[in-house]
């Protein structure tokens, strides 16, 4: 028998969670070939491992080293290549509705591909955290077969004539093959990191920006170079080459727990879903909701925007300014949430967010404001989402091993707003085509849209006090 032990934190409780529940059994023997147990590295652990004449094998740290470290920058890629090529969706856009054989389309069927991928891993972020919770030994397989399907979705795209084509393949396959390669990373995060996961979610959750800030200009140059279906052709081979390499430091930090025929596995739908009678769980994802609702607009609109004003290079730079701008807020915002209360960093991040968004965004009239309103709204909502790993730590009660779950569940809502805020949007914007709000706010017809980030990043902040309030009546101290 193997005895794993904890060698910084006493995380009984989550060390014990990777046991099959057949081997916890009052008085039943566990065999030396059967999964490895897990105890806490105490002196009386140590001296029965020892007694016990037990393979004592120590874990990672936790918090640090170079495993966790290692992890943490390939999720980081990850994260890069799966949602920052979502994030450059507006270049395609803009492909698609002005070049053969798809700009006969209708510009909502366009819009379409990039919101299903980007909604679809959002949304099956839930079922595949319980997949791979009552099957952890398929969590590998089920990266390296996303793999797959992101470089047939990608390449097989470039041989699209129809949008129906783009959206099944850059869309739903894409979506699908994206939820199979950073559910995992969400799921095995909180092994890796408790006292600085909100700084090791920032960087992870930076690398979506990242990607956003330096796809744009590597797509155009591929699509004004060798047009649509070389460069996709071109961008699946080297992205699913730094991908398949990134996969190589995705590793539990516990060991994965054998299951032999006849043993009872997990059930598929967690029985520790207590934490959605909380009060602060429902605060969140209404949070995550709202912010949505702000964000995914302006990550969608603020590109043709500020080509109605200026011209495409310049809508480019500002796109790419606004997802560099993320990056950077989600490590800062990350850090700060490990050191202070999150919800008072949400609350600050929504409510300058709607300021500028009136101010800078509604009163625009030049690139020059574009550029401050990309990197204030970028930074701060862009941001927002690092304080998502100490809310569900939260919401879980302080329990790593539920952490994971309140993240998928919550990352529905999420989903939901990725769908129907450019929706919301796109209708407000079709509207308001050709008028101006007394030609000083909403030009080129942006008003209303500009009115509907503006006060959805506002209701962020009301409910951000809510959490608070809710986290200081239940007297949470976990984070």
């Amino acid at each position: 028998m193997t005895t794993v032990l904890e060698p910084r934190h006493s995380l009984e409780e989550f060390e014990l969670s990777s046991i099959p529940q057949s081997q916890l059994q009052s008085g039943q023997q566990t065999p030396a070939s059967s999964a490895p147990l897990t105890a806490l590295a105490s002196p009386e652990a140590l001296q029965r491992a020892i007694h016990d004449n037990v393979t004592v094998q120590e874990l990672a740290p936790l918090d640090g080293g170079i495993r966790a470290w290692t992890f943490c920058f390939c999720s980081f890629v990850l994260e890069m290549f799966i949602w920052g090529f979502c994030f450059s969706y507006g270049i395609f856009q803009d492909y698609y509705t002005t070049h053969p054989p798809f700009n006969t389309a209708s510009s909502i069927s366009i819009a379409a591909v990039g919101t299903i991928a980007m909604a679809l891993q959002y949304a099956e972020a839930f079922s595949l955290t319980c997949l791979f919770g009552r099957y952890p030994d398929w969590m590998n397989f089920g990266m390296w077969t996303g793999l797959v399907l992101y470089f047939l979705s990608i390449f097989c795209a470039s041989f699209a004539t129809h949008v129906w084509q783009l959206i099944m393949l850059q869309g739903v396959v894409f979506g699908i093959a994206g939820g199979l390669l950073y559910v995992p990373t969400i799921k095995l995060m909180p092994e890796w990191f408790s006292a600085r996961r909100g700084l090791a979610g920032g960087i992870i959750f930076a690398g979506g920006g990242v990607g956003g800030f330096v796809f744009p200009f590597a797509l155009n140059a591929l699509l004004d170079k060798v047009g649509l279906r070389w460069g996709l052709r071109i961008w699946s081979i080297v992205s699913t080459s730094c991908c398949a390499f990134a996969l190589l430091g995705i590793r539990p930090r516990l060991p994965v727990p054998k299951f032999n025929a006849g043993q009872r596995r997990p059930r598929f739908i967690p029985p520790h879903l207590g934490f959605t009678k909380n009060p602060l769980y429902w605060g969140l994802s209404l949070a995550l909701l709202l912010q949505g609702f702000s964000y995914f607009p302006v990550s969608l609109y603020i590109a043709s925007f500020t080509r109605a004003l200026s011209d495409p290079l310049t809508a480019t730079i500002v796109l790419s300014v606004f997802n560099a701008s993320a990056v950077a807020g989600q490590i800062v915002l990350g850090h700060l949430s490990d050191r202070f209360p999150y919800p008072w960093i949400m609350f600050t991040s929504a409510v300058i967010s709607g300021l500028v968004a009136f101010l800078l965004w509604g009163l625009a009239y030049a690139p020059t404001q574009l550029y401050f309103f990309a990197i204030i709204f970028g930074a701060l909502n862009g941001g927002f989402s690092s304080t998502w790993y100490n809310a569900a730590f939260d919401c879980a009660k302080g329990k790593p091993e539920h952490t994971g779950i309140a993240i998928a569940s919550t990352a529905l809502f999420k989903g939901v707003s990725a769908v129907v805020g450019p929706v919301i949007s796109g209708i407000l914007l079709d509207a308001g085509r050709g008028s101006s709000m007394g030609g000083v706010f909403g030009r080129e017809g942006y008003g209303a849209v500009e009115i509907f980030v503006g006060t959805c990043a506002f209701a962020t902040g009301a409910v951000s006090l809510f959490i608070a309030s809710t986290k200081r009546r239940a007297g949470l101290n976990f984070a």
